[in-house]
């Protein structure tokens, strides 16, 4: 059975709820699964640790919702939440690569950031006060689904519950004070994800979608994540051969050209600029420096 089912966290009374986004509106699914007595996972966790159970049981919850939120009124909680494990992708797409005068590596760059880091949709970025170099990076993003070990990559994909888009904050000059990039990496709100989650039957070919990002309407990227130099099966198969990976994991894909530090004039984002990162088919994650 295909699931293609497009999730979002939202903040209520109750704490975090999970809501499925249809066109007419929001399906809160704890509230509909326990008006209908429908065993049904409640959280994006449950939903993927659940498995194929899980979108089966979701599917019978929106079949039967006739409520809907309209999304409008939600507050935006990130599309992912407790990660085991946040890794991004460095220096993977080769124009970015050149804009940053960096060697095209032979190998995927990876670096850490963790759960301080994750932010939502529409939520305010403050940056802290020892950076004055903070740049954007759209991202799309892949959450696992299930646990991956020594995976090939022929099979890696089917490993991937869904996708997100991420927007890979950035502290330049902190980034590079050292030869390691987390100082400038790992900071609270820096990786906004959201505000869906896709499930990866929603996405037939995570390879070629278009990315773009723009700054107060200015237009900074656009690319095609068919332009990575480490395609994702690659990077998690790779990652699988040294460590386990678990559902709910989360790897940022990497960033192409047009950041600022690619940029012969370089104005840094500043408190009151807006930045939109958009994947293509999966949606348009807005943010602001505070």
């Amino acid at each position: 059975m295909v699931h293609a089912l497009k999730f979002v966290s939202f903040q209520s009374v109750d704490g975090v709820k999970l809501g499925i986004v249809t066109e007419k509106g929001i399906v809160d699914v704890r509230a509909t699964a326990e008006k209908e007595g429908i065993d049904a996972p409640i959280t994006i966790n449950e939903v993927i640790a659940a498995g194929e159970k899980g979108l089966d049981q979701l599917q019978q919850v929106l079949s039967l919702s006739n409520e809907f939120i309209e999304e409008a009124s939600i507050t935006y909680v990130s599309a992912v939440q407790n990660p085991g494990k946040i890794i991004c992708a460095g220096a993977n797409y080769r124009a970015h690569v050149e804009e940053a005068n960096i060697s095209v590596p032979d190998f995927p760059i990876y670096f850490p950031k963790y759960e301080n880091s994750l932010a939502a949709h529409e939520e305010e970025i403050v940056p802290p006060s020892i950076t004055e170099q903070v740049d954007y990076e759209v991202e799309l993003v892949a959450v696992i689904g299930k646990q991956a070990k020594n995976v090939s990559q022929e099979e890696a994909l089917d490993y991937v519950f869904g996708y997100s888009v991420g927007n890979d904050l950035s502290a330049r000059e902190l980034q590079f004070r050292g030869i390691q990039w987390m100082y400038g990496k790992a900071i609270d709100k820096f990786a906004p994800v959201g505000p869906y989650l896709v499930s990866a039957e929603d996405i037939p070919d995570p390879q070629n979608l278009d990315l773009k990002c723009w700054v107060n309407g200015e237009l900074r990227q656009s690319s095609n994540t068919k332009l990575m130099i480490f395609p994702i099966a690659e990077m998690v198969s790779d990652l699988s051969k040294i460590m386990t990976l678990e559902p709910g994991d989360v790897l940022f894909t990497g960033t192409p050209e047009g950041v600022i530090l690619g940029r012969e004039e370089k104005i840094w984002l500043k408190a009151g600029d807006e930045i939109i990162c958009e994947v293509e088919g999966i949606g348009k994650l807005v943010n602001r420096l505070a």
